[in-house]
């Protein structure tokens, strides 16, 4: 009796660990494939699928496997293969990622190959597991239905366990390939139980290959991050340029695979990106002769905007939403950003401005992102009605888009939403693309100011500003066939289809 429920004790284990280890790579697989192409519902789709996928397969080979009498053995050894492809995912992503990268694929077929090449076989190898010793168990134990619901139960908590304290802890902890390495190091101790008498064959069979395995990546750089900290929301890098007139360097933030802010080494005013310029323009065009104005930025990234607001405008009042503390942090200590004169909020912008009834701002500027995408609730006609609600009497709202070109859906669709609440609303380019590409807009939404069609740099960088609304309302799609968005129907993924589902995206 005691080797029988000692037996059910160690398949119970392994059911709960192995499900918990594939809910680990799981969570791993949205950060690995972060930097080359992004996070977004489509990337999420495509982990989701794939681990599924190959989590089903493996359920039914471990099925027909178990029918033909696979024993303790069997499990042991695809627990040692499990190892193996979990330790080749490093090698995999340095074979697979850059061709992929330099493709003319779409984001969503990229993100689906790289995930398949990377986790298919681990997932497949770890659905195996749970059919075997489910069986082996059903064999040592008379209440059948009792060590079914068992094991399923304990499937599902340890899939539970696995994703919350990857999501929670490991990643941000110990960095998402040293997890990795974790997970088929312990893959392989979870099947020692399981191998009985084999072990010193299975074991140095395992230790040679894992040798060649981790000095193929070595030499590929596989077990490299690219990231230089992996936080609980992005893979932070950080990229230095030269930069001549005026002379110092220029970092740039690349949160992911997006770039996320420039800041000159010298001077805080100087705005690289066209659109961070237009909108510090647009400011200034809309209240010429204010210095004391007050700013709600949603999103901080390396904080451009609010610290060039800091030297063009010493009066002003600056507050911040910038969800994840580590990127205000790399701000701080590496983009030459003087935080102690703003007030800074480490949560969703729409909660702050939800929660704070009382203050009012003559800017609001949204600069969020979650990859090339807006999060869904910052862009709802709820949201919209917010901003409004927060602005002084003559407020300006501005946001930046990216979508494609020429038919801008969701700007379109933004347009229509945004004129729900304003009274007038504009976008705005720095110049037209002579052929269809991916494109940064900016649109400026507020209830009294109408603003000129062209509007030319009164400082910094030489440019100007197109007045593009008519335009891309005239292009493409109707904007009266598409939505005002609301929180109950936002689907931002969909009116960026085509950036998603062709090169356009890249």
């Amino acid at each position: 009796m005691q080797s029988t429920t000692a037996k059910i004790i160690l398949y119970s284990t392994t059911v709960f660990l192995s499900s918990a280890l594939l809910l680990v790579l799981e969570v791993v697989a949205g950060r690995l494939i972060a930097p080359y192409v992004g996070v977004s519902l489509y990337t999420w789709t495509a982990v989701i699928g794939v681990i599924l996928a190959g989590l089903s397969l493996g359920n039914w080979i471990g099925g027909v496997w178990a029918d033909r009498n696979a024993g303790e053995m069997a499990a042991g050894i695809t627990l040692v293969g499990s190892a193996i492809a979990t330790l080749t995912i490093p090698l995999i992503l340095t074979l697979v990622a850059p061709g992929i990268q330099s493709s003319a694929m779409s984001l969503l077929s990229s993100s689906l190959l790289l995930v398949l090449s990377l986790f298919f076989i681990p997932a497949m190898l770890l659905g195996i597991v749970t059919p075997i010793l489910t069986t082996l168990a059903l064999g040592l134990s008379s209440r059948t239905g009792h060590i079914v619901g068992m094991m399923h139960a304990l499937a599902a908590v340890g899939s539970i366990f696995g994703t919350f304290i990857t999501g929670y802890w490991l990643i941000q902890t110990f960095g998402s390939r040293a997890v990795i390495l974790a997970t088929a190091l312990t893959l392989a101790v979870l099947a020692a139980p399981l191998l009985r008498n084999r072990k010193v064959l299975v074991y140095s069979s395992l230790f040679i290959i894992s040798g060649l395995l981790v000095t193929l990546s070595l030499v590929r750089n596989g077990f490299t991050n690219p990231c230089d900290q992996e936080s609980q929301y992005f893979c932070i890098r950080v990229v230095y340029e030269p930069w001549e007139t005026p002379p110092g360097t220029l970092k740039s933030l690349v949160l992911d695979h997006l770039l996320h802010g420039s800041n000159h080494s010298e001077d805080p005013r100087l705005l690289a990106a066209p659109y961070v310029q237009l909108m510090d323009e647009l400011v200034l065009e809309h209240f010429p002769d204010r210095g004391d104005l007050s700013f709600f930025f949603i999103g901080g990234g390396a904080y451009t905007l609010p610290r060039a607001v800091q030297a063009l405008y010493p009066e002003a009042k600056v507050t911040v939403s910038e969800l994840d503390p580590a990127v205000t942090a790399v701000a701080r200590q590496q983009f030459y950003v003087d935080t102690s004169s703003m007030d800074i909020h480490h949560t969703d912008a729409r909660m702050v401005l939800s929660r704070d009834q009382e203050s009012k701002y003559d800017v609001i500027v949204a600069d969020a992102f979650h990859d090339i995408a807006i999060p869904p609730h910052l862009v709802t006609l709820e949201m919209a009605q917010l901003v409004n609600s927060r602005l002084k009497k003559n407020g300006l709202y501005t946001m930046n888009i990216v979508d494609a070109f020429p038919d801008a859906r969701l700007v379109k669709a933004m347009i229509n939403t945004l004129e729900s609440t304003f009274q007038h609303v504009h976008v705005w380019l720095d110049q037209i693309p002579e052929q269809a590409t991916r494109a940064t807009y900016v649109i400026s939404a507020s209830q009294n100011h109408i603003p000129p069609e062209i509007i030319g740099a009164s400082r910094g960088m030489q440019r100007q500003w197109l007045n593009v609304t008519q335009p891309v309302l005239m292009a493409g799609t109707a904007p009266d066939q598409l939505p005002i968005l609301t929180d109950d129907k936002v689907p931002v993924e969909s009116l960026m289809a085509r950036l998603f589902l062709t090169e356009l995206g890249k």
